[in-house]
């Protein structure tokens, strides 16, 4: 059974940065679309970033502007999601999830198992 779980969330001031953890146990291959999304209240879910822990491609996606980075440790089985520059409206749940197909479309459809979430707080 996969788990994800998050760390690494919490208050942060604009401009400010965090960089959250997902890590992954359960897996049984070494190459997964593991991604992030986040949903506020009342807000449909948005897909962030996601990638292939095999070694392959990485996407982000276009609204970020460059400011989410993912990346990955793969002797810690942990998958990060770097968030520099931060507005207020990037407050909202954060959550690390696994994806069987379609990696980087973040389609509800597509989505294998998900954590149950980090809040991140912009705030002044």
């Amino acid at each position: 059974q996969v788990q994800l779980l998050e760390s690494g969330g919490g208050s942060v001031q604009p401009g400010g940065s965090l960089r959250l953890s997902c890590i992954a146990s359960g897996l049984t291959s070494n190459n997964n679309c593991i991604g992030w999304f986040r949903q506020s209240p009342g807000e449909e879910r948005e897909g962030l970033a996601a990638m292939w822990t095999g070694g392959g491609s990485t996407y982000s996606a276009a609204s970020l502007a460059g400011r989410f980075t993912i990346s990955q440790d793969n002797a810690k089985n942990t998958v990060y999601l770097q968030m520099n520059s931060l507005k207020p409206e990037d407050t909202a749940m954060y959550h690390c999830a696994k994806y069987r197909r379609g990696c980087g479309s973040f389609r509800d459809r597509d989505l294998e198992v998900s954590g149950q979430g980090i809040l991140v707080t912009v705030s002044s």
